[in-house]
């Protein structure tokens, strides 16, 4: 591929001295400058650019756009058009930018982003308000790069190299000078480190700092994921290090501060192939008729403790990332899967909530504090639901997770029957308080020896999934309550969820109503009601995933901070997130708190706390993003494997240039190009979520079913391309 030529930018044409001015005034607010350090950066040198110069200096000042700080120094007035805020970068390259204190983001032209890149903190000046219902502006400082190291692929010619970005957010490609090309050869796909951008280069200059691999390569691809939302897939050897020097043993003189209940019944509930168990639950009955449930979860604070490289690590990832075919803890695996994992027949420092609960769920007494357990039994969720259903306490081979029929202890398959009996009373409890039931349909694979994905199947919430569900969002919300009714006034780490947009519940009425669905918005309550009805209605329907998504989507997206105002989804005046630290930096910090007050110790600093619930909601957004990515690359793996078979979709999304098709079987998710609907020329309507055929006036509408087959699957863009067959009232006549 020949690669247009990189020629330097021409100097600014002198007739526009006064943009060029501000732009330079702009680009360094606080520094002053003379007439000749702004000639300089023109990059003229002549008698008459100079004297232009000095004039135009002089009427910017008289208009009172600059100042005369010093005698024939000048710098800019700051402008009441001047904004602060986040950059986001759309795939035709143009940006706009988020400002918290205005209504309407801020539409910047390409030309005028000025070097700033998706994600930036940026100052904004804004020249032309309300065009087209936008204010337009441009980026005049870059206050701080959101990141500096990008994923693409490499191309290297004699002297040099450029990588060629694969986030369509980056719009610029990487120069790389050849002494910083490392072992990377053409064609390898690379991380590369921005290092400089010179003012007059197109583009900017960096390093290569880690060669991925081969593209479309599994481990490069999935190594590439991680690079691309900066998350790491290994510990720095130090960490580890620190991690298995941690006497991890049962010491007695610890055993004494703590709670003993390891005689207490426990045991865990968890998926097949979970290796990490944060949470166990113990069941008693006691002499009142009354249950004792202890909600016991794994004691991370004792071991990550708060200035140590272990405690630093674990902060910045603030995470364990769960991909389709690995996991990249939070944590090193000495203390995951070994010393805080709440394995059977094991004794462990727990943390737990103990409630005292009657037949009716009601909670008559509760405990928190610091425990020591040992779990009785592992249960993989199909033996606990078999249980359940059953009301027996054989479990037969073909659930068992050691591959053998066997008999639960009768006194743990009576606390499985009776805590799936509370957790039910305590859901409908919640239910009719207002909780949103969001039981999407999780897209699982079935991988074969090489991680190649060999099936797909479905994995949905049973009743021993709600039955741990309901007893970690009891000891959630408690925790949370205990902090914030005692004193509203300590700071906390609350998990919050904002009432949805009124404009986003709009935007899904709309599309919902093409499937013949309706939601009352009227208040609160009936907006709940009737979107618990819909969720309920789509449930195995063609267009169910479609909506459930939609569904989700309109919701605001919850978060970590010190602000607590409720979960609207859960219905929760208080909750936090205590029950996972193994995988959640959040939880960690919520226990170190809750015993902080537990020890009457007075309020932390809010705003140190505050930054760190910012930062674990930006983790745990860009390693749901990675998640996303990770599944869709499988997808397409799998549908590679598929290219000559014909298979029933359902219209999720029409687009000026497309028709996205979602396969029923699979959940994989493609797209027809309009350039390629050969039998008529189709144009976009926008108001019907459709594309219409000009001459034969066919419509192909959001919710058709219609057949298709795979034109393409490109594991490097993780793109999948659809060819259409037909509609499949046309197909199966």
């Amino acid at each position: 591929m020949k690669r247009k030529s990189r020629r330097r930018k021409k100097s600014p044409k002198i007739e526009n001295i006064t943009q060029g001015i501000l732009k330079i005034l702009k680009s360094e607010p606080n520094k002053t400058f003379n007439y000749k350090q702004i000639a300089v950066k023109f990059g003229v040198n002549d008698a008459s650019s100079r004297n232009q110069i000095i004039k135009k200096l002089a009427q910017l000042a008289a208009k009172k756009q600059i100042e005369e700080v010093d005698r024939g120094k000048f710098k800019i007035v700051a402008n009441i058009n001047t904004y602060t805020g986040n950059l986001e970068i759309t795939s035709k390259g143009t940006g706009y930018v988020v400002v918290q204190d205005l209504e309407e983001d801020i539409f910047i032209p390409n030309n005028n982003l000025n070097k700033a890149l998706h994600g930036d903190e940026v100052e904004v000046y804004i020249y032309r308000r309300k065009r087209r219902g936008k204010s337009e502006g441009e980026i005049s400082r870059i206050i701080s790069r959101k990141r500096d190291e990008f994923v693409g692929v490499i191309e290297i010619q004699k002297n040099y190299a450029f990588v060629n970005m694969q986030d369509t957010k980056m719009y610029t490609d990487v120069f790389i000078p050849k002494n910083k090309i490392g072992e990377a050869e053409n064609g390898d796909k690379v991380l590369v480190k921005l290092e400089d951008w010179p003012e007059k280069a197109d583009s900017p200059f960096g390093k290569i700092v880690k060669v991925l691999g081969k593209p479309g390569e599994h481990n490069t691809e999935i190594h590439a994921i991680l690079a691309q939302y900066g998350l790491p897939y290994e510990f720095p050897e130090e960490v580890e290090n620190y991690a298995n020097e941690l006497d991890t043993s049962i010491q007695e003189s610890e055993v004494k501060k703590r709670r003993d209940m390891r005689k207490t019944l426990t045991f865990t509930i968890d998926p097949k192939d979970a290796k990490d168990f944060d949470d166990a639950l113990s069941f008693e009955v006691l002499e009142n008729g009354n249950y004792e449930i202890g909600i016991h979860i794994a004691d991370v604070s004792h071991y990550v403790t708060p200035g140590t490289i272990l405690d630093d690590e674990a902060y910045e990832r603030a995470t364990s990332v769960y991909l389709v075919d690995r996991v990249v803890p939070m944590l090193p695996e000495v203390l995951s899967n070994n010393a805080c994992s709440l394995r059977p027949h094991e004794e462990k420092y727990t943390f737990s909530a103990v409630f005292e609960l009657n037949d009716k769920a009601e909670i008559t007494n509760q405990w928190f504090g610091r425990t020591v357990t040992y779990s009785d039994a592992r249960f993989a969720y199909e033996e606990a639901q078999h249980i359940i259903e059953s009301k027996e306490n054989t479990i037969p081979a073909d659930i068992s997770l050691t591959g053998k029929a066997y008999k639960a202890d009768p006194n743990i398959a009576n606390a499985v029957l009776k805590l799936d009996e509370l957790a039910k009373i305590m859901r409908s409890q919640r239910m009719r308080h207002g909780a949103i039931s969001f039981d999407k349909v999780e897209v699982k694979f079935a991988l074969n020896e090489t991680n190649e994905p060999v099936g797909v199947f479905f994995k949905t919430s049973k009743d021993a999934n709600k039955l741990i569900e309901e007893f970690m969002l009891l000891a959630n919300k408690k925790v949370a309550e205990f902090i914030g009714k005692q004193n509203p006034k300590k700071t906390f780490v609350y998990r919050t969820h904002d009432e949805p947009n009124d404009e986003k519940l709009a935007a899904l009425q709309n599309i919902i109503g093409r499937f013949g669905y309706k939601l009352d918005l009227k208040d609160r309550k009936s907006t709940t009601k009737s979107l618990n009805g819909l969720l309920k209605d789509v449930q195995g329907k063609k267009e169910q995933n479609l909506v459930d998504t939609l569904a989700i989507r309109s919701m605001s997206k919850a978060e970590y901070t010190t602000h607590n105002i409720g979960h609207y989804g859960l219905a929760f005046d208080y909750y936090s997130h205590f029950t996972s630290p193994i995988r959640r930096y959040p939880d960690v910090m919520a226990h170190r708190l809750l015993q902080h007050y537990l020890d009457q110790g007075k309020s932390v600093a809010e705003e140190e706390y505050e930054e760190k619930c910012n930062h674990s909601s930006s983790m745990e957004n860009l390693a749901a993003s990675a998640e996303r990515d990770s599944i869709k690359y499988m997808q397409i793996k799998f549908m590679k494997d598929h290219e000559n078979e014909h298979f029933l979709g359902v219209i999720s999304g029409v687009t000026e240039w497309g028709i996205y098709v979602e396969i029923i079987n699979n959940k994989c998710e493609g797209m027809i190009r309009l350039k390629d609907m050969n039998d008529d020329h189709y144009v976009f309507d926008q108001d019907e979520y459709a594309v219409i055929g000009d001459v034969s006036k066919k419509v192909y509408q959001l919710g058709d079913e219609v057949y298709v087959k795979v034109k393409n699957a490109d594991l490097v863009k993780r793109h999948l391309d659809f060819t259409l067959i037909g509609s499949k009232d046309e197909i199966e006549k």
